[in-house]
């Protein structure tokens, strides 16, 4: 199967040909959000897609791009209600939010900047617990920067925290390459399956799951970037027939790889506010998952 460049499982599955082996497909709609599930249930599967075994469940709204309001908050709700069934059972163990990506490049900085507006609290159990309020949960958060300003692998920092916080479950935000250009700020996606930092620059480093840091690890991002060979091929497509000239497309595709051009990403020139939007729908709903006995209103006031 020719492997798309793509961080979303759903568009790692050819069109019309989601009954493959070992996945199961899923979509439904609600509060006018697309929502598509992706099981990978085998190894085989897993090698075909390019993607790790487990559940991965994308949200799609276009009027989240145009920073329509309503749009905003049923985003938030459902990604909420979707992080809190992928994490486990409760206990006294603190959430730790691990906010993947380089702060000062744009489309990069989507998981810092979640951190940014993460509600922790892990700090006021253990230094002030006659101030902390009981109907919080204990969440602690880091951005721990990328390897060539840190000289430190995430997985190693990350791995060292984890043996001293004993975190019950880490929630990871990163920013996504997607395959479609209209999905870039406008689609999320979840995963219990963990994640690669790097993945969507194609600067992969080592993986954050469950088997290399002994913790359930959900994932959380958003399409940022589109590699420039997927949106030649993609204008090519548009001047011919795709059905009779898709061998030669993928000639030429590859040879656009094989060239500088293939290590060209492509943002929109408005990041900065998808960035920024981004950001606060995730947060809200990392928000809303751990912090579930705090009404919107509270939630809302506290990550101004």
């Amino acid at each position: 199967m020719r492997q798309l460049r793509t961080d979303l499982a759903m568009e790692s599955i050819p069109p019309g040909n989601e009954g493959i082996p070992g996945v199961q497909v899923n979509h439904w709609e609600t509060m006018g959000v697309n929502m598509t599930e992706v099981l990978i249930k085998t190894e085989g599967a897993a090698r075909d897609l390019g993607k790790s075994p487990g559940r991965y469940i994308t949200l799609e709204c276009p009027a989240v791009r145009q920073r329509d309001l309503d749009a905003r908050l049923a985003m938030s709700n459902l990604l909420g209600e979707e992080i809190a069934r992928m994490l486990p059972a409760e206990g006294d163990a603190p959430v730790m939010v691990v906010g993947l990506g380089n702060r000062f490049v744009t489309p990069d900085s989507l998981g810092p900047r979640a951190v940014d507006r993460t509600l922790v609290t892990r700090h006021m159990f253990q230094e002030l617990p006659e101030y902390a309020d009981r109907r919080m949960r204990s969440v602690c958060a880091i951005a721990p920067g990328v390897l060539g300003v840190t000289g430190v692998e995430t997985l190693e920092i990350v791995e060292s925290l984890c043996a001293s916080l004993h975190p019950r479950a880490l929630l990871c935000v990163d920013s996504l390459s997607a395959r479609s250009a209209s999905r870039i700020g406008s689609a999320v996606q979840l995963t219990d399956a963990g994640i690669q930092p790097g993945s969507g620059v194609g600067n992969h480093r080592r993986c954050l799951t469950r088997d290399t840091l002994g913790v359930p690890v959900v994932a959380v991002g958003m399409p940022t970037v589109i590699y420039a060979a997927t949106l030649a091929r993609d204008a090519m497509e548009t001047l011919c027939d795709a059905q009779s000239a898709d061998s030669a497309l993928d000639a030429v595709e590859r040879e656009l790889l094989e060239a500088e051009l293939g290590d060209m990403i492509v943002t929109p020139r408005e990041i900065d506010a998808l960035i920024c939007d981004a950001a606060g729908i995730i947060a809200t709903g990392i928000n809303r998952a751990l912090q579930p006995e705090l009404t919107e209103e509270e939630i809302a006031a506290l990550m101004d």
